[in-house]
């Protein structure tokens, strides 16, 4: 399928009332987070089996359409990058690794970028641990690029960062989650309070004993929603007590 045929598709299968759904729940209005994005009223369940029929889209083609006004077609196009990355040798997946980091100004929701950092950056910085990253006019080995995404002045970079640690979590590393939320812990945006409360919880599941480690040193000046989304699933007793500052 053609470039054009797919956002023939993507016509088709759009939804003008569920489009004004998306807009309001992903804060597309006038000062929102993501105000001016587009939405056609697609699903993700749609959205992927587009990126999945389209999976062999040319690199070109995948840019055009991350550089998309519309969100979906963005969404698309990151997912058929996943795709890619998997299958891909090591000369591929650093392309698109590079590829990613140079683009993050189109990867500007939090559903894009949920869907997409882990498994691409995160997987690339597994894989490659003593790689060297230039961003910016500057060289970063491994998993420090992370901590620089982190206090990044563009909240997508700073979610980015600690979304990608989902990767290291799933091997059991922590380390990356666990410095990558110091860096964040007085950031003011809730998307980021949730995400870090999210891969704190991930941590937890892991390892209770490394999360725990973490809260007792930090849990008094975390803001609230990402300590209630770090110890949801904490026994009630434990839970209120750090709630209630008696730990």
């Amino acid at each position: 399928m053609s470039l054009i045929e797919l956002k023939k598709e993507i016509k088709e299968l759009a939804a003008k009332k569920r489009a004004t759904l998306l807009a309001r729940y992903f804060k597309a209005r006038p000062g929102g987070y993501a105000e001016g994005d587009i939405f056609a009223g697609l699903t993700v369940p749609a959205s992927r089996t587009v990126a999945k029929k389209n999976k062999n889209l040319s690199f070109s083609e995948i840019e055009a359409l991350l550089k998309s006004k519309i969100h979906e077609e963005r969404l698309i196009a990151l997912l058929i990058l996943v795709d890619k990355f998997k299958k891909s040798d090591d000369k591929e997946k650093k392309k698109i690794f590079n590829f990613y980091l140079a683009n993050t100004k189109h990867i500007n929701n939090w559903d894009l970028v949920d869907l997409s950092s882990g498994k691409i950056v995160g997987e690339y910085l597994l894989e490659k641990p003593h790689c060297t990253t230039t961003l910016q006019g500057l060289a970063f080995e491994g998993a420090e690029l992370l901590y620089s995404l982190a206090k990044s002045a563009n909240l997508w970079e700073r979610r980015i960062a600690i979304i990608s640690t989902s990767s290291f979590i799933k091997n059991n590393d922590y380390t990356k989650t666990l410095e990558v939320s110091k860096v964040l812990l007085n950031d003011k945006h809730d998307l980021i309070h949730k995400a870090v409360g999210w891969m704190l919880r991930e941590v937890g599941k892991k390892s209770e004993k490394d999360l725990e480690s973490f809260l007792k040193m930090s849990y008094k000046q975390m803001p609230r929603t990402m300590l209630r989304y770090a110890i949801e699933k904490f026994p009630e007793e434990k839970r209120l007590s750090y709630l209630h500052s008696t730990i």
